[in-house]
C-alpha cells in the first residue's frame, strides 16, 4: 500500500531542503528522498570542499606572488593527506546532520533512486510514496561525452576524494572544474594539461579577462589546448592515453588521470519520467513560469533539474526551492527572478561576472558605455603583488543602470556582489560612484570602474 504524503522532495540539496523545511513548517506531511549520502552537491561534492581546496593554493600563490616583498616562501607547500583531512572536517559531518535535521523537523528521509511508477507516485526502493505534489531537485552529474573510453574518466567528486594526487593530471573541458582544479594541483605538485574543444574556454565569462586567465594559467606550467577535442581515452601499459583532434591534425595525450570537467546535465534521466506523463529534455525538467511542469501540474522542478532559465547555482536552487514551496502552499503567485545573479570560477585569481555581457548588451540595442582597464598598477593590485587584474562595466545611458559587470583579481568574488545588488535593486551607477566604501579595500575601487 502506499504511503500517503503531502509533497515528496527527490534529492537533498539547496532546492530540495528548502521545499522541504518550508512545506513541513507549514504543518504538511513531507518525504524526502535521495540516493546518496545526504547534504547534495554543493556541501558534499562541490563548491563548498572544492573552495577548501583553493585556500590552500591561494596561501601559496599569495607567498609566492609576494617573494622579494618581504616574505620568503621557500619551504612553503602544500601536504595534500592534511589538507583532505581538513577538507572532510566539512564534509563528513554534513550527511548525518541533514538526516538528523530531517528527523528533527519531522520530514521522512528516505535513501534509494526515485523512479516514477504513476503521475502522483514515486517508487524507491519497495516503498511507493504518494503524494498531492513531486518536486524534482536532483541536481547534475556529468554528461555523456560519447567517447570510447569514457569510462576510465575520474569525475570531478571523485578529484574531491583523492587522498594523493596523480603526477600527471588531463582535464576534458575547459569550463568551472578545470580551470579552477587546475590552479590547485600543480601547487601541489601535479602537471596539469586542459584539452578543450572550444577555441576560448570559460565562455561565459568576459572574453578579455578570460584571455588573463589563461595567460596566467599557463604560466603556472598548466598545458592548455584549446580547439582540441578529445575523441577517445585508452589504457595504456604505464598511464592513459587520449586521442584527440585539432584543426583536423590527431593529437595524443599521455596522463596517469583524466578528469571529467566538461558539460553537466540534470540528473533526471532514469526517474521513468514518462510514467508521469513529464516532459523533459536536455536542460531538465519542461517548467511554466511558476517552476510547475507544463505537462504534469503535481510536478514542479527546481535548480538544476529545472530548464527554467537560470544559471546551475547552489543560491539559484536555494532561490527556486523557496518559490516552489510557496507555489504549492498558496497557489501559483510567484515567479523566479533570474536577473542579476552573479558567479565566479575560483581560478586564482577569481573571474566574476554578473548581468549583462558586452556582446548580449549590444545585442539587445541598447546604448551604453563601457569602463574597462587591467588594474595591476592600482594599489589594490600592487599591494599583494597581483599582476593579473582588471574590469569591465557596461552603464546604460540614460537609465544609468548598470548592466553588467565583470571582474577578475583579487576578492573579486566578493566585490561583485556589489554590482549585483546594484543590477538587481536598481541602483544607479552614480549612486554607486558616490559611495563612501572603507579604505583601503578592493571594494573601494568600485566608483573608479563607473
Amino acid at each position: 500500500m502506499a504511503k500517503q504524503f503531502d509533497v515528496v522532495a527527490i534529492g537533498t540539496g539547496a532546492g530540495a531542503s528548502a521545499v522541504a523545511s518550508r512545506c513541513r513548517a507549514a504543518g504538511w506531511q513531507v518525504a524526502i528522498i535521495d540516493s546518496r549520502p545526504f547534504g547534495g552537491t554543493c556541501a558534499l561534492r562541490g563548491c563548498d570542499p572544492k573552495k577548501v581546496l583553493v585556500g590552500a593554493a591561494e596561501v601559496i600563490d599569495w607567498a609566492r606572488r609576494m617573494k622579494g616583498n618581504g616574505i620568503r616562501s621557500e619551504q612553503l607547500s602544500v601536504d595534500w593527506h592534511e589538507l583532505m583531512r581538513f577538507k572532510r572536517t566539512f564534509t563528513q559531518p554534513v550527511p548525518k546532520r541533514r538526516e538528523e535535521g530531517f528527523a528533527k523537523a519531522g520530514i521522512v528521509a528516505f535513501h534509494g533512486r526515485a523512479h516514477f511508477v504513476r503521475p502522483n507516485a514515486v517508487q524507491v526502493g519497495d516503498e511507493v510514496l504518494q503524494a498531492r505534489f513531486v518536486v524534482i531537485a536532483a541536481g547534475q552529474k556529468p554528461a555523456d561525452l560519447k567517447i570510447p573510453g569514457q569510462e576510465l574518466l575520474t569525475t570531478s567528486e571523485q578529484f574531491l576524494e583523492l587522498d594523493e594526487l596523480p603526477r600527471r593530471i588531463l582535464f576534458i573541458g575547459g569550463g568551472y572544474i578545470a580551470f579552477e582544479f587546475a590552479h590547485v594541483a600543480p601547487r601541489v605538485g601535479s602537471e596539469v594539461t586542459i584539452v578543450h574543444r572550444g577555441v576560448r574556454p570559460l565562455a561565459l565569462f568576459d572574453p578579455d579577462l578570460v584571455e588573463q586567465v589563461v595567460t596566467r594559467t599557463r604560466e603556472l606550467g598548466v598545458n592548455v589546448e584549446l580547439g582540441t577535442h578529445a575523441e577517445g581515452i585508452e589504457k595504456g601499459p604505464c598511464c592513459l592515453i587520449v586521442q584527440a583532434a585539432a584543426k583536423a591534425q590527431k593529437r595524443t595525450f599521455e596522463a596517469d588521470m583524466v578528469v571529467h570537467a566538461a558539460s553537466r546535465t540534470p540528473e533526471i534521466d532514469d526517474m521513468n519520467l514518462g510514467a508521469a506523463g513529464v516532459e523533459w529534455d536536455e536542460r531538465g525538467v519542461r517548467v511554466n513560469e511558476f517552476l510547475q511542469s507544463v505537462s504534469n501540474p503535481i510536478v514542479y522542478a527546481a535548480g538544476d533539474a529545472a530548464a527554467s532559465g537560470g544559471p546551475p547555482l547552489t543560491p539559484v536552487a536555494d532561490y527556486d526551492g523557496g518559490i516552489v514551496a510557496s507555489n504549492m502552499l498558496k497557489g501559483n503567485h510567484q515567479k523566479p527572478n533570474y536577473t542579476g545573479i552573479p558567479t565566479v570560477v575560483f581560478s586564482i585569481p577569481p573571474v566574476a561576472s554578473v548581468g549583462l555581457s558586452e556582446t548580449e548588451a549590444r545585442e539587445k540595442g541598447v546604448k551604453f558605455r563601457v569602463n574597462k582597464e587591467m588594474t595591476s598598477t592600482w594599489y589594490s593590485s600592487r599591494r599583494v603583488a597581483e599582476k593579473c587584474s582588471g574590469y569591465k562595466v557596461m552603464v546604460e545611458e540614460g537609465t544609468d543602470r548598470v548592466l553588467g559587470a565583470h571582474l577578475l583579481g583579487s576578492e573579486a568574488a566578493e566585490v561583485i556582489n556589489i554590482f549585483a545588488l546594484a543590477i538587481r535593486s536598481g541602483i544607479p551607477a552614480t549612486e554607486l560612484k558616490h559611495t563612501i566604501f572603507s579604505y583601503p579595500t578592493h571594494s573601494s575601487d568600485v566608483p573608479y570602474m563607473l
